[in-house]
């Protein structure tokens, strides 16, 4: 046998050696991830679910879904093991980077006084500019020029 007829084969093998590795690397890093969980983690489950880890077992997980709602499930449906910053920020809309001071006026003057400011504005823009006319005179003219010269109007027929 030549090595043309075998290069196909040769070229199959290691592709198959190639993908496998990489998917056994990444059950791997899943593995490693679920191992490293702690009580008072949060997770992600593969369904979507966010809940605080309370225990762990050998091949499953005690998850606290609401305050005082817990549900066991796989080691395998964590999907990810977020860190407290990101759980945070998902589950109960905490967003360090809005901690800034913002000033907030204490009455509703200041919001009022711009909206009538601009509706001002609007009514001296509208008496000096010149209305526009919408009408169609251009149209108008040339349907009766049209009608004209057949002798017949819209709807008419020559039969009788």
């Amino acid at each position: 046998m030549s090595i043309v007829t075998l290069l196909p084969f040769i070229v199959l093998i290691g592709a198959m050696f190639l993908m496998t590795r990489s998917a056994k690397k990444k059950q791997q890093a899943a593995a490693q991830m679920r191992n490293e969980m702690q009580p008072g983690t949060g997770v992600r489950t593969i369904g979507g679910m966010y809940a605080t880890v309370k225990e762990i077992g050998d091949e499953t997980v005690l998850l606290e879904v609401a305050p005082g709602v817990h549900a066991v499930y796989a080691k395998n449906a964590i999907g990810a093991v977020l860190e407290d910053s990101e759980y945070n920020r998902i589950v109960h809309g905490d967003d360090p980077e809005s901690d800034t001071d913002a000033v907030v006026p204490d009455d509703a003057s200041s919001l009022t006084e711009t909206a009538e400011a601009t509706e001002k504005d609007a009514e001296t823009e509208s008496e000096d500019a010149p209305k526009a006319d919408l009408t169609k005179k251009a149209d108008a003219a040339e349907a009766a020029t049209e009608g004209q010269k057949d002798g017949k109007t819209d709807g008419e027929t020559d039969a009788k």
